[in-house]
């Protein structure tokens, strides 16, 4: 069960990073994220900082397999915590956004997400 919450989580991170390809790509979806500052597509700024966030969680779903013991990765425990605590801030600042479309849509997201790093990370210091 616990590999299965892991590719849950990682599978996650996937399907944001490529909501984060579709902003970079022009997407008019710039309501639901950065703050809702943004109708439509977001600005070249916006556009970097989407292009910043996808290695950051390419990194948080390795690091979740790696800590779910997932065969070839051999990362530092350190790095579960590091994508836990991520996902912890990510659906904080999710819950306090100013958007209400962004909150309505990411933070129930986020929130599962953390839970699931949580999970893990948990249940590994048991074993």
């Amino acid at each position: 069960m616990l590999i299965q919450i892991a590719h849950l989580y990682a599978t996650g991170c996937l399907a944001i990073a490529f909501f984060q390809v579709a902003l970079i790509a022009g997407a008019p979806l710039g309501a639901y994220t950065q703050g809702g500052q943004h109708e439509g597509a977001l600005p070249v700024r916006g556009r970097i900082v989407a292009a910043v966030s996808i290695p950051v969680l390419l990194f948080q779903g390795l690091a979740m397999l790696s800590a779910a013991g997932f065969p070839g990765l051999g990362w530092p425990r350190w790095t579960g915590w590091a994508a836990l605590a991520v996902s912890v801030v990510t659906c904080i600042l999710n819950g306090i956004t100013p958007s209400p479309r962004e909150r309505a849509l990411w933070f129930p997201i986020t929130l599962v997400m953390a839970g699931l790093a949580a999970y893990v990370m948990i249940v590994t210091l048991k074993g």
